[in-house]
């Protein structure tokens, strides 16, 4: 039996189980996004890639979305007039879903405890940034598409 997915699949007996666990091992040791092993009576394609739902316009069923990061604020951040939200790791700071759409929270804009205020994208992956609190932006730091560093100021709630 091999684990798909969190399914068990039965696997015909002419399919080695153990000639798949070396395909994935390979995938993942040389880090591949996919492998294709092939005999004349057999294909095997094993994928190893992840696609964001907010820049897919297509998304297969077996993909998989990054959780939202919750941005951090600690007391060392607080500001006078609100939190300063820091990005939670190095990568690019995108403000809208896509070019030319709304952004996620532009200043003066009410934003509740999770909601996505932008993305950082790192390794080819749209991590989400939610909202620690609900609260009003006060000052967005970064331009979109622009590189961000881990700890750098991304906005601040009031």
């Amino acid at each position: 039996m091999i684990s798909c997915n969190s399914r068990k699949i039965s696997m015909k007996s002419n399919l080695d189980e153990n000639l798949i666990r070396k395909l994935v091992e390979l995938l993942k040791s040389n880090e591949l996004g996919e492998l294709e092993y092939a005999t004349n009576d057999l294909r095997i394609r094993i994928s190893n890639t992840k696609i964001n739902a907010a820049y897919a316009t297509q998304v297969p069923a077996s993909s998989t979305t990054p959780k939202a990061i919750s941005a951090s604020t600690t007391s060392k951040n607080t500001v006078e007039d609100g939190d300063v939200i820091q990005s939670p790791m190095v990568g690019t700071a995108y403000l809208a879903p896509e070019a030319n759409a709304a952004a996620f929270a532009p200043i003066g804009s009410s934003v509740l405890t999770g909601q996505t205020i932008m993305i950082v994208e790192a390794m080819k992956t749209m991590n989400p940034i939610s909202a620690p609190r609900d609260g009003k932006v006060k000052a967005v730091h970064v331009k979109n598409g622009q590189p961000v560093e881990f700890g750098q100021p991304l906005l601040v709630l009031e």
